[in-house]
């Protein structure tokens, strides 16, 4: 396992970068069919202890927000060298997590890419013009037996949504790297 901490590549302000990409429900999902206040995108996988230890946190912020902030997790491992992140294993993983967010594959990696994501999780928050306003933590539990003390998501998002400034906009995650194909 390879720890990352998430870095810059998309700045606040930037675009989110569009995607046409096949969910666990067997549908075709593109950014554009996301109309609300504003979009999360979570690089995740199925394998990563970091993820595991986050998927309440992700079921929270789906309750608490997912009439008002889209909620899409994407998962870009390569799943020849690492099979428990196979399409079919991501259908198993969301039904045993009660996952109701779009769990999508991007099996070309070149989301994660365009969006700059390395770990898992890797958070991006944008908000209702798809520009970006915060990258980074779910909270701040940054081992997978921590405790939060802070749901720095959940802060951010209520921010997002009165119309407050996200004073840090870049709080960076912690987890397993992306599992890159070998060109």
């Amino acid at each position: 396992m390879v720890l990352l901490e998430s870095q810059i590549k998309l700045k606040t302000g930037d675009n989110a970068p569009d995607f046409q990409l096949l969910g666990v429900d067997d549908k075709k999902h593109t950014l554009n069919e996301y109309s609300y206040q504003g979009i999360l995108v979570i690089f995740i996988c199925n394998h990563c202890p970091y993820v595991k230890a986050k998927a309440e946190a992700f079921n929270e912020l789906y309750e608490k927000f997912g009439d008002k902030i889209a909620i899409i997790g994407i998962n870009s491992n390569d799943s020849k060298d690492y099979p428990e992140d196979s399409f079919e294993n991501m259908k198993k993983t969301a039904k045993e997590k009660g996952f109701k967010f779009d769990y999508l594959i991007d099996d070309t990696q070149e989301i994660a890419k365009k969006y700059g994501a390395i770990c898992t999780p890797d958070p991006f928050l944008f908000n209702s013009k798809r520009q970006l306003v915060f990258h980074g933590r779910i909270d701040n539990a940054m081992k997978p037996d921590d405790i939060a003390t802070e749901k720095t998501m959940i802060n951010n998002i209520k921010k997002l949504l009165s119309g407050e400034k996200i004073e840090k906009d870049f709080d960076p995650s912690i987890g397993c790297s992306i599992k890159w194909k070998e060109n």
